[in-house]
């Protein structure tokens, strides 16, 4: 039978003593001094829209105003979930959009049946009082702390009179010497209370911010899974086409222009210049047939791949019309299936700039954290793209999506276009 060995008495005390310092400490700590200046401006522009929409939800405009209002929530509950990564290390991805239809109502319909918006709304609801009780609890905690501690200090300026803070008082120096103990002590176990309450908040940023509930993580899996397979299945029809349209009929068309080389050399009178024609249309349609079968090669996986994204990019970017600046920061490498994705993405991105954004420049930059690749692109073009039904941002969406990532548009009208995709690294 094994069993799990305790931490040594000398670690533990050496934990509880430099609680202070730590770098959590002072990330939660951040995190409860925010909570109530970023909460209270959240709750109150969310509720105002939803109460304004639910007075005039018998017109369109109080639809659409709870339609925006939930979608407001949502980005505040981005922001929260940002904040939480940052301040209090937790890494909780974004749970995705449901895919929709163009159009004004269509949008509407969707925001209102989108219930990750609906939980952002009960979290920031949740929020705002649990975020005044952490700040009141911490801030009593740090003026009775700090006040018992220097209160020996202070006793002599204060000729042995009562401190007005928590009405501390000692008869003598000496008995001050204990609220300073005391306070010490309350100074020492404040950070692990503070890391306790903000257990609760982890809590409710994973369950009302992070990934769906199970039966819509199931449904969302299963659409993802179709999706991939929808797509593969494309793919190898797509490949068996141009198989069969490209390099095979080039190859079957030179196995005969030689084979008629051969019976020709075969013969007693040899006719040379037939022969060279011969064998001189058989090289070029080896050339050729060489060509389409690297560029079929290049479409499943491309070969720059292999020394890494930042080549690969380099690479397509190079390749380009347009000005494209590459910027890889990645402290190792992703798998082979987020780097296929990641270079495709980049890739259609790149494309679409070209085609449709009047951009004359594009920035692609790749960087990761410890389970999270991003990937952005900006065009500085005219801007108005947007996700449509069937359209290529929809596809890369959906591509994104067979390996749990995510894709979002940020593109006004004149620019620029910033389109982020973000999937998971984990190992």
């Amino acid at each position: 039978m094994s069993t799990t060995a305790l931490p040594p008495a000398r670690t533990l005390l050496r934990e509880f003593l430099l609680g202070p310092v730590r770098r959590r400490t002072w990330g939660e700590l951040s995190w409860v001094v925010l909570g109530v200046p970023l909460a209270i401006p959240c709750v109150l522009l969310v509720l105002t829209g939803l109460a304004a929409g639910a007075l005039l939800a018998v017109a369109f405009v109080g639809l659409l105003l709870v339609a925006s209002s939930l979608y407001l929530a949502r980005r505040f509950g981005g922001t929260h979930r940002a904040l939480a990564g940052r301040l209090l290390g937790l890494r909780v991805p974004a749970p995705p959009l449901r895919p929709m239809e163009p159009g004004l109502g269509n949008w509407v319909k969707a925001r209102l049946a989108e219930p990750s918006s609906w939980r952002a709304v009960a979290f920031l609801l949740l929020r705002l009082p649990l975020a005044v009780g952490e700040l009141v609890l911490l801030v009593l905690g740090l003026v009775f702390g700090a006040a018992a501690f220097t209160y020996p200090i202070w006793w002599f300026p204060l000729d042995g009179k009562r401190m007005p803070v928590y009405d501390i008082y000692a008869d003598s120096w000496g008995l001050s010497l204990g609220y300073g103990v005391l306070g010490a002590l309350v100074l020492l176990v404040l950070p692990w209370l503070l890391h306790g309450i903000t257990g609760v908040d982890r809590l409710l940023v994973r369950g009302l911010l992070g990934a769906a509930t199970l039966s819509e993580r199931i449904r969302d899996l299963e659409q993802s899974r179709a999706s991939a397979v929808e797509d593969a299945t494309d793919t190898l029809r797509r490949i068996e086409r141009d198989l069969h349209d490209g390099a095979q009929a080039r190859l079957a068309a030179l196995a005969m222009k030689l084979g008629v080389a051969k019976d020709e050399l075969a013969t007693e009178q040899v006719d040379l210049e037939q022969v060279r024609g011969l064998v001189s249309a058989a090289h070029g349609g080896a050339k050729q047939a060489l060509s389409e079968l690297r560029d079929l090669a290049r479409g499943i996986r491309p070969a720059g791949l292999d020394a890494g994204l930042h080549v690969a990019l380099s690479t397509l970017a190079a390749h380009s019309a347009l000005t494209v600046r590459v910027r890889v920061s990645l402290p190792r490498r992703p798998p082979p299936a987020v780097e296929t994705i990641v270079y495709f993405s980049a890739a259609e991105l790149l494309a679409n700039a070209t085609k449709h954004s009047s951009a004359s420049t594009v920035d692609i930059e790749v960087r990761s954290d410890d389970d999270t690749l991003l990937l952005k692109v900006t065009d500085y073009g005219e801007g108005g793209a947007s996700v449509r039904r069937g359209g290529g941002l929809a596809g890369l969406r959906e591509r994104a999506g067979t390996v749990d990532g995510r894709l979002t548009v940020f593109s006004p009208r004149g620019g620029p276009t910033v389109v982020r995709v973000e999937l998971p690294v984990r190992r």
